[in-house]
């Protein structure tokens, strides 16, 4: 260890000499933290004096203050506060919820803001280095944000535990990307259903028909058992969603309803479950109209994978590109979409849809607000000709 010497602006302010004969600073603060232990805070390796004293300072304040975990945890990375925050929280949060964070963690927010150092990290430098390299890798606009809103609430732990004294990251924005582009017209959707019939596996187009006639979230369809389904009612009872980790509660207490839908989803139903009565006898199974899952494999006759969608969809575009049919591509949850705003264009009430989607008034209003606001302009131009017209009729 270097001798050290004193400076004569601070007590706590040295100087010393390293193996190159280079003269650098270093600080010794001496504290208690909040349980009335004494702690000693060291800083070494300034190349100045005004520097190691302007440091020194800003940890005294902060021990004035009764900032102390501050202190002890200033050269914290990002890496080493998010592990902490995933070890600490994670039996709080669902399967599902662990997953995908741990896997944001280890895949984008380490390799990208692992090394620095969370108290130092600015708004600047967080922008540039993980929102916009997200972006440039060509994630949408939406995922970006829901990563971004990851990284907030880890953030914001840390603002709880006194690790941090704000969240300087509560103000960056992400313009998220149109949920309008997201979804089909009727015609669109009446071709992408008739080449699915031909096309996609039983089980992969009757999953599609339903989320486009009802609007339900695909977990909540996955989630579905026969016992949920009144044929003689014509109404589907969502009290479940199914993905990875299996069965678990729905996603909010509105996600809990029974919605009405016609004959034609009654009867595709009625001809997929005689399919699984076939499906599963070849395995030595029986239907049980009860307790079983409504989707299942045509190949084991045990509850479908969740990535069967994903698989139909797939095989699907490709047949129409192959085919060179256009239409516009969408992703599972476009489906929901297609269902919401299709009602809006036919002038359905907000509160109708939002109880059929398992959403609020306020939800349906903010994401389809771009579909309401043409239904808006078509009800002026509309007004406008309804008058001219009794104009017209009046002459």
């Amino acid at each position: 260890m270097a001798k050290l010497h004193k400076s004569s602006k601070d007590p706590e302010l040295y100087y010393y000499f390293n193996r190159k004969k280079e003269k650098l600073w270093c600080f010794r603060h001496k504290y208690y933290d909040e349980l009335g232990e004494r702690k000693e805070k060291k800083r070494s390796s300034f190349t100045t004096e005004k520097e190691a004293l302007r440091v020194l300072l800003e940890v005294k304040a902060l021990t004035l203050r009764g900032s102390s975990r501050q202190i002890e945890y200033d050269s914290i990375t990002v890496e080493k506060w998010f592990d902490l925050w995933y070890d600490t929280y994670n039996q709080q949060w669902k399967k599902s919820t662990c997953y995908h964070r741990k896997a944001l963690i280890k895949n984008h927010i380490k390799p990208l803001l692992g090394s620095y150092k969370l108290s130092k990290l600015d708004k600047t430098t967080y922008r540039r280095a993980f929102i916009n390299k997200l972006l440039d890798k060509g994630f949408s606009p939406n995922t970006v944000k829901l990563f971004h809103c990851i990284f907030n609430t880890a953030i914001n732990a840390a603002v709880d535990d006194e690790v941090l004294p704000h969240n300087r990251f509560r103000k960056v924005k992400i313009t998220k990307a149109d949920t309008f582009e997201n979804f089909l017209t009727p015609n669109e959707l009446n071709t992408f259903l008739d080449t699915a019939k031909e096309y996609v596996s039983v089980t992969g187009y009757t999953l599609m028909h339903l989320l486009a006639y009802t609007g339900l979230r695909k977990g909540e369809a996955y989630g579905l058992k026969w016992k949920n389904i009144d044929f003689d009612k014509r109404t589907i009872t969502v009290e479940c969603t199914r993905d990875h980790y299996g069965p678990r509660s729905p996603k909010t207490k509105n996600s809990y309803r029974t919605i009405p839908v016609d004959e034609v989803v009654t009867s595709q139903l009625k001809f997929y479950q005689r399919r699984c009565m076939e499906a599963k006898l070849k395995f030595g199974m029986q239907l049980n109209k009860e307790d079983d899952f409504v989707f299942i494999s045509e190949q084991s006759g045990e509850p479908c994978s969740y990535t069967l969608l994903q698989h139909a969809f797939t095989a699907l575009y490709k047949y129409l590109e192959l085919k060179d049919i256009k239409i516009k591509k969408i992703t599972a949850h476009g489906l929901r979409h297609t269902h919401a705003t299709i009602l809006i264009n036919k002038r359905i009430s907000p509160k109708t849809i939002a109880d059929r989607l398992g959403n609020t008034v306020e939800m349906i209003y903010k994401v389809y607000a771009h579909s309401f606001k043409e239904l808006e302009d078509t009800a002026v131009t509309v007004f406008s000709e309804s008058l001219n017209g009794a104009k017209i009729g009046a002459n």
